[in-house]
This record gives C-alpha cells, structure tokens and sequence, in this order.
C-alpha cells in the first residue's frame, strides 16, 4: 500500500522505476543475500540497477498494455500541461487569483447573507462579464484567459490523477515482472561462482523443527499411485511398503485425511492379538461417535453421587449464565411493548374471543359427529390418518415435510412481518404529518450517522479484517475491537441525536413504534429459526457403539437380594443373593463383534457415498519378517468387509513376499492383502519441493547435500534440512562448501564410533588390533579439524581407510566375519562420506556439475544419493557405485594427497582469511 501511494505521488518514468528497485531491494528474502559476497553490497546493487543495460532490460521485460496506457497518460498530461501554460501566458494576470476571486466573493456572501444574496452576487457577475465581452475590452481579454487557464487546469488535474492511477498499475508490472527478476539475475551475476551455495535460512522452518506438523504435505508419485488404486477398488486391503524413514506413516495419515472417515492404528511393538483388536474396537467406537457428533461415553472413577452432583453444578452454571442474559432482555423487552400490547389487546379482545369460540365449537361438534357414527367418510380417514401416522415411526416422512415447509416459508413470512411493521411507519396519519416539521440537515445528519454506524458494524464483523493490526510500541492494536468500539460508540450517539433533538422526538414517541419494533425484531427472530431443527434421536450405530465400549472397558457386576420374613411371636426369614458378572470377550469373539460393527458402519456410510478407511501403521517394527506375517496371518480375521479399505504398512521384505505370489510357495500375504504400494526414497527435485515446502531458505545445493546424506529418505531428509540450520547457526558461515563439510565430518563421526563401540564387542588378538587402532587414528584426526583450511591429516587419513579393501590388510587376517563386515561397511561408508566431501565441500560446484553429468549417468546428482541406499544393501556393491561416481567427477581413485584443492581451502576459509 506504501508502495502505492508514492506511486501515485511521484509518476515521472524515473521515480517509479527508482521506487521499484527500492522495494525490490527492501525484500527481506533479497536484502538477507546483499553484503554476504565481496561486490555485492546494497550500494553495488544499486549502481548497477541504475545502468543503462539493466533499466533497458528491465523495461523491456514489463513492456505491456501496462506500459502504454502509462506512455498515454503521460503524454496526455504533458499536453495538458501545455495548453494551460499557453493560456496563462496569454493574460496578464495572475490566473489562480482571478479565478479563485468569484468562487470567494460568493462563499462568503453565502455565509455571511444568505443564499438569496449569494445569487444576486452570482447574477451581477454574469452582467459585468457579458458587459465587458460586448465592450471587448482588455480587462475582458484578460478575465478570458485566465478563466480559460483554469479550466485547463481541471484537465491538467483529470490527467495528473490519471498519471497516478496508470503509474500505480505499471509500476507494480515493473516491480514484479521487470524488477525482480532483472535483479534477481545481476545479484546471483555479482556473487560468482556457486550462487546456490549461499545459505541464508530465514528463520521460518516451522516444518522442520516440526516434521508431523500438518499442513506440510507435498504430493508425491506414492501419494498419485495411492489415490489410483483407491478410486479404481471399491474395498480391499493394500499394504504400503519401503524402508524405514521412507515416509509410510506420512502417506497413511494423508490418505486418512483424504478419506471420509478413517483413523491411523499403531500396530503393538509386542504382538498381542486380542490386546490390539480391542484397541482397534475402542478406537472404532469412540471415531465413530465423535464422527456423528456424539461424545463418547466417560468411564470416570467417581462414584455416581459425586458424577450426577458435578453434572447438575455444570448445568447450572450454564443455565445460570443463560439467564442472566435471557431474563434481563426478556424483561426489558415485555416492559416496552407492554402499553401497546395492552392497547391492542383492548381493540381486538372482543373479536378473538369470538373467533376462538366459534373454532372451539365446530372442533367440538366435529369430535361428537365422529364419536356418534354419523360420519362414515370421516371416520373411515381418521383410522387411516392413525395407522400412517404409526407406521411413520420408522420412516418420519410426515414431521420431515412439516419441517421442510416450516424452513421453506418460516423466512417468507418473518420478512412479511418485518417488512409490514416497518410499511406502517409511511401510511401512519400522524407521523405522516410530524414527518415534514424535520429538517432537512436532521434528516442528513441522522442519514450519515445511520451509514457510517452500518459500515462500522460490518467491518467489526468482517473475516477480511480479523487479522489486521497495527503495531504501536510493544503494544498491538486489531482492526475488529477497534471497529466494534466505533460502531458501539456511533449506535449510541445516533440514538442520543434523535432522543434529543426536539422535531425527531416526536416522531419517536409515536405510540405505536414499540409494538412496530417487537414486530420487526419477531419477524427477524422468526426467518432465523428457519435454519433450527431438532437434535435427531440417537442413531442405532451410535448406541451400538456405547453398549460395545462398555462390553470392552467395563466389568459389570449385578447382586440380586431376596429376603422373606415372617412377623409373629418369633420372627422367622430367609435371605437369598445371587452375583452375575460379565465374561470378558474371547478374540474369536471380539473378531465377529467387530466385524458385524464395522459392517453395519461401512452400510451406513457407503449409502451416503463416503468412504471408510483404516489405516494399520508401524507393522514393520515387529521385528523379524516372520512376527510380521504371522500379525497378518491373526489380524486376516477382520480384512475383507465390503466398503471397507484397509491400508497396512511393511517392511520391504513382506512386501517382496506379496510380489513373488507363490514362487516357490504361498504364503499369508497371497490371501490378505489386495494390491501392494511400494513407496520410494524421494528424488532430488521432491526434495527439494519437501524442503521448499517446510523452510524459505534452503537453496538447491542444500537440498542437494540434505539429499545425498539421506538417500531420499523423508525422516532423514528433514533431519539433515534442521542439521544444516543449525551448523549455520553455529558457525555463523553462509557458504554450502564449510557447512557441508562440518555436516558430513560430523555425521562421519558418529557413525564411526557406533561402528567402534559395536567392534569393541568382538574378540581381538595383538596381531588384529590394529584395526582399532586405525579407528581410533581417524576419530581424532576427525575432532581435531575445526576448519577446511589445515584438514590434510584428516582427508590423507580418511582416504587410506576409505580406499583400502580389508582383504589387502594384513591385520585383517585373523578376525571373525561378523567383525570383518562391520569394518567392511565402516570402510565403505568412509569411502561414500570422503567422496561426498569431495565433491560437496569444494568450490565450483555448478561448472564441475557440469563436467560430470557429461560423462555419463554416473555422474549426475541422483547418484549420490542412490549410494547411500546402496550402503544399506551391500557395502560392496556401494563400493562399486562409489567407484564409477569418482571416475565421473574425475576424483582419485587412491589414497593421494590434492595440493590443488588444498590450497583452494585455505584461501577460501572464512576463519583464516
């Protein structure tokens, strides 16, 4: 809005372009990227925007209808301009003083004479103008010109607002489609090489600080295929699978959003059948209810003394609170209309009172007619009317269609009342003859007080304004309380101004207005309760639900006591107690009590066209593959039901079970499960749209690291996209070369002493210690590296561990294979994060980019990341891929120093230069 209004204050061609560079310069996204390369301050920016090439170029690009009707105005108001210059300079006289002396001379005639006078003025002037244009003399030549220059002058106005309105149009197609990106391209020019390698986070990564935050959801090729196969079955159970962190949970939780009804289960870590069918039965209950806007019943451990007594003190405060509202405008409002109540009640007692007595009497003889036997017909219609009134109890079609023509004319006839009663004001005789006593300036005055209180009222109620706010101090001021208390002011002022004022007063105190208010505030209160129906009965699911939540979360006990006595001489009895308590329910049970419920459940909702669908996450923690399919083989049991869609997630392994159907041999997932999703690790551009999504200041090269580290994997994508905030954050350095290697050094790390500790359990002689020796060599080179500029030990020691195969070590001679594999995968996983830092933590990313997607697929970004999942396979066959990436980005293929790169380091380290 800013930016609009000095638009229209300043509308040469220069100004506005000098507007729009400034406020693309004042972008905070843009303003955090200036001053963080030599050459790139705000002052080298704006030097450059106000060359010759980039406002060309900046033109050019906004080159619009935008432009032209700009050029029009603006040579329209120059021609304006010109005109009126021309006549000025024709008269001797100053021309805003001659024209400007009439219109004075008349207001002030005006004020202080009257009107009658004002005109005589005006008319005199007319006179002596036409005398002296008959006279043709000077004064006339003058007079005429400067009246002609300040006609002149209105178009030159015209055309001035013009010029703002066509400058505030092109300015803004400037700024957006000429500006920006002209400045966005000469920045990321004056940064050099790497543009993308700048990281600059915002401050706004709400959702990686939060990963299971809704409202970040990206769609993904898993999402597209899921939705498929869901509109192409009408039930059945698919199983979603993928490795671990991949994002199964996340697809689950957004198809059940999707869904018209459905929740998420989380399968037990401890695999216990009839435990997990009665939380899944629980759940279905209490979702259920709360889908059909019922509260699921409280099991609470107070007594039902202590329960009734807390909820009648709850109603109480509610009703308490109800009346103190209801009765004080119950009150006021029967004590205002009372008098003309009673006045019309006077007038027309008489004739109700006969009318109704007349109705009773024909009800009555029609009651005895019937009761007689003298009306067959009626008699005959009234039997009829009986037995559809009772077969409706099944089907209420007589109260739905009373109720359909109650909401249909109940606000017809509310607006006829409201409409009569205010009708009546204009055909009341005696308002109709105070109405002409008011005066005009009243009626104006109360006009611009109705008018501005109206508006004032709307803006209070507007959702556009529900969040505006103005900041003054530490204090933050909203449009809404502000606009209410105006509107509350300006009711109360508009209603003290036609009290006070003598000639409104008496239009007021009209005796029939109350009963002309309670009608128009009835009619209004009638077209409202249009909308009102009834609370429908508890539906049969719903109470179905209640009993079954009390069959699994209860015990229920019942004592019956029979006591027989006889009173004489000796008194002689007897007592007798029976106990009844429930039976728990067996899982055989609980499997047909739940799907006889989810059936008549997925009935119900199918026929009003929606879907069930429930979700089973987590399966994949069970453990072993076998735990898994024997959860499947129990919870078959309750697959199956018609409309029903169950999504199951697993690990790969079931998975690759299901797709094999039956080679050499069938198993549980042939006969329970449908169709199968296999959900894979994202790529580099759904990275970098998940990272996009979640922070405004990732760049493609972060996206790029955070895809490498992760392998695509979602939870690792987002950990590494927080990993690399918070390095920034720590080391205050903006470059993606010394984040990366801080990240990668540091991951390196912990993943080597994980595989130090895990050998560290393992036997070892004197002759194969040496083998921890070496990790313990490369721990500490790793801690004490703190920059890029002296890491040689490290990157010489990392590269002899990473390259050498473990069957070329003589100390790997005499160890066990398990301690052998662990080094194998140690090593490999060294190899991956050297390459890693290799290609990542060294300048000209983009230009040997470049040069490796030349070579061959080898070489492009998608790679990096395909090694990492690689290394959870095979550490040898990631050590083949490794190998290729190498040779494609033209890196060492043994343990050998690189002075070159070394040196590029210490000159660009930001802690030594």
């Amino acid at each position: 809005m800013q930016q609009l209004v000095q638009l229209f204050a300043a509308p040469s061609r220069d100004e506005v372009y000098e507007q729009c560079v400034v406020a693309a310069l004042d972008d905070p996204a843009r303003a955090h990227k200036l001053g963080k390369r030599p050459g790139t301050s705000r002052q080298a920016v704006l030097r450059e925007m106000y060359t010759h090439i980039y406002r060309t170029a900046a033109y050019t690009q906004a080159d619009g209808a935008e432009r032209t009707e700009y050029d029009q105005a603006l040579v329209g108001l120059e021609r304006a301009r010109a005109r009126q210059q021309a006549a000025a300079d024709e008269s001797e006289w100053k021309w805003q003083i001659a024209c400007g002396l009439l219109p004075a001379v008349i207001l002030t005639v005006l004020i202080t004479s009257g009107f009658l006078a004002s005109l005589i003025v005006l008319l005199t002037g007319a006179l002596l103008t036409f005398a002296l244009f008959w006279a043709g003399t000077t004064v006339w030549f003058n007079l005429r010109y400067s009246l002609l220059a300040g006609a002149l002058g209105i178009s030159c106005a015209v055309a001035r607002i013009e010029l703002g309105i066509r400058a505030m149009a092109w300015g803004t197609t400037l700024h957006e489609d000429g500006v920006v990106p002209v400045m966005d391209g000469m920045i990321r020019h004056l940064m050099g090489e790497d543009p993308d390698s700048l990281f600059i986070p915002n401050g706004t990564s709400k959702g990686l600080r939060a990963p299971r935050a809704p409202g970040f959801i990206v769609p993904t090729e898993a999402m597209e295929q899921l939705q498929r196969k869901l509109s192409h079955l009408d039930e059945g159970t698919i199983a979603v699978c993928g490795p671990r962190g991949v994002g199964k949970s996340t697809l689950l939780e957004h198809a059940v959003d999707q869904a018209d009804f459905g929740f998420v289960a989380q399968a037990p870590a401890t695999y216990a059948p009839q435990d997990f069918l009665i939380s899944l039965s629980v759940r279905l209950c209490q979702d259920y209810m709360e889908y059909e806007d019922y509260p699921a019943p409280e099991f609470a451990r107070l007594s039902p003394f202590h329960r009734t007594l807390k909820s009648a003190r709850r109603r109480l405060k509610a009703l308490a609170r109800w009346s103190s509202f209801a009765l004080p405008a119950a009150a006021l409002l029967v004590l205002g209309v009372s008098p003309s109540g009673r006045s019309l009640y006077g007038q027309y007692k008489d004739s109700a009172s006969d009318f109704v007595g007349t109705a009773a009497d024909a009800s009555w003889n029609w009651v005895r007619t019937v009761w007689g036997g003298n009306a067959a017909v009626t008699s005959v219609v009234v039997i009829i009317a009986g037995i559809t009134w009772w077969l409706s109890r099944h089907d209420p079609w007589i109260p739905r269609n009373l109720g359909r023509l109650w909401a249909r004319f109940s606000p017809l006839v509310g607006a006829l009342i409201a409409i009569a009663s205010l009708c009546s004001v204009a055909i009341d005789p005696q308002l109709r003859q105070l109405a002409p006593q008011v005066p005009a300036t009243t009626f104006l005055a109360a006009g611009i007080l109705f008018v501005t209180w109206f508006y004032a009222l709307a803006a209070s109620q507007s959702e556009r304004l529900a969040d505006a706010h103005l900041d003054l101090g530490h204090r933050r001021i909203y449009a809404g309380p502000v606009c209410r208390f105006f509107a509350t002011f300006l009711g109360i002022y508009l209603l003290y101004y036609l009290v006070t004022t003598p000639s409104t007063h008496a239009l007021l105190a009209d005796p029939q207005n109350p009963l002309r208010l309670a009608g128009l505030v009835i009619g209004i209160l009638l077209a409202r309760a249009a909308g009102w129906r009834p609370r429908p009965a508890k539906p049969h699911l719903v109470t179905r639900c209640e009993n079954h939540l009390y069959r699994l979360q209860t015990i229920q006990t019942t004592t019956n006591t029979l006591t027989n006595s006889t009173a004489q001489i000796t008194t002689l009895g007897s007592s007798h107690a029976t106990s009844i308590s429930t039976v728990p329910p067996n899982f055989p049970a609980l499997v047909e009590e739940f799907r006889d419920l989810l059936t008549d459940i997925a009935d119900t909702l199918a026929r009003r066209k929606k879907r069930v669908l429930i979700a089973i996450d987590e399966v994949d923690r069970l453990g072993s593959d076998a735990q898994a399919l024997a959860f499947l083989a129990e919870i078959k049991a309750i697959l199956g039901i018609r409309h029903v869609y169950y999504l199951i997630s697993v690990a790969e392994d079931v998975g690759a079970a299901f797709v094999r159907r039956g080679l050499p041999h069938r198993d549980v997932t042939d006969s329970s499960l449908d169709d199968i999703i296999h959900v894979e690790a994202c790529t580099l551009t759904e990275a970098k749209t998940i990272l996009d999504e979640r922070s405004d200041g990732h760049t493609p090269h972060t996206a790029l690291l955070a895809h490498s580290l992760s392998g695509g994997l979602l939870r690792d994508l987002l950990r590494y996209g927080l990993q690399i905030e918070e390095i920034q954050a720590k080391t205050r350095i903006h470059e993606l070369p010394h984040i990366a290697r801080e990240l990668i050094l540091e991951e390196l790390s912990e993943t080597l002493a994980g595989f130090r500790t895990l050998l560290g359990k393992q036997q070892w002689t004197q002759d194969t210690s040496g083998i921890l020796s070496d990790f313990r060599t490369l721990c500490g080179h790793l801690k004490a590296s703190p920059c890029g500029c002296n890491d040689e030990p490290l990157r010489q020691a990392l590269a002899e561990f990473a390259h050498q195969p473990s069957d070329t070590r003589p100390s790997h001679d005499g160890i066990t294979d398990n301690a052998r594999q662990l080094v194998d995968e140690a090593a490999a996983y060294s190899y991956f994060s050297l390459t890693l830092l290799e290609i990542l933590a060294a300048p000209g990313l983009d230009r040997r980019s470049e040069d490796a997607a030349a070579q061959g697929p080898y070489g492009t970004h998608e790679q990096l990341a395909e090694a990492r999942l690689e290394l959870t396979i095979s550490p040898y066959s990631a050590r083949t891929l490794i190998t290729h990436i190498r040779k494609a980005w033209s890196l060492n293929d043994g343990p050998h120093t690189d002075i070159i790169g070394s040196m590029l380091r210490r000159h660009s380290c930001p802690l030594h230069t």
